[in-house]
């Protein structure tokens, strides 16, 4: 049983934003996958910058090694695995903005661990372009790991800074 001095209002709160953004994250793509399936596959939204349409990334991150053997995906998902629990000792062991960024990126990594595990892919659907120049179709989850390292490389750009005027 968990002892009570681990669970505090900081653990409290930290566990509801993680929880959140997981949340969120299945609930846009159980939206998306919906209303893809009552389009027939069909783009579910289409305007000048944004389109709504459901591809699933059996990869990693934006796509990368999307045709592999089941033998690397396993490996791949083991990787993650492992990588979550690194993200969960580091949350433990740091607070503030870096820690809420860990959180970030472990609410992303979890969501799209859940699908890589539910549907041997990851559900995408979010593609941002200019006329023709398309970015990655992404996700929630992708968004909030996204937000997550970039805080962190400005964590560490800018407040090692401070750390070595002091």
């Amino acid at each position: 049983m968990m002892s009570k001095k681990y669970i505090t209002k900081s653990f409290i709160v930290n566990f509801l934003i993680f929880f959140c953004i997981f949340l969120l994250d299945r609930f846009t793509k159980k939206i998306v996958i919906v209303l893809n399936e009552k389009n027939f596959g069909e783009q579910i939204y289409t305007s000048s910058y944004l389109n709504i349409q459901l591809i699933w990334n059996q990869g990693i991150a934006f796509g990368l090694f999307s045709n592999i053997e089941n033998f690397l995906y396993n490996i791949i998902s083991l990787i993650i695995i492992i990588i979550i629990f690194v993200i969960i000792i580091m949350i433990l062991k740091n607070n503030g903005i870096k820690r809420m960024s860990l959180i970030f990126i472990l609410g992303g990594a979890v969501g799209n661990l859940y699908d890589r595990v539910l549907f041997s892919a990851v559900p995408d659907f979010l593609d941002f372009h200019i006329r023709d120049i398309h970015w990655f179709i992404f996700n929630i989850a992708d968004i909030f790991i996204s937000v997550g390292v970039i805080l962190l490389i400005f964590i560490d750009l800018f407040g090692n800074k401070e750390k070595e005027n002091e």
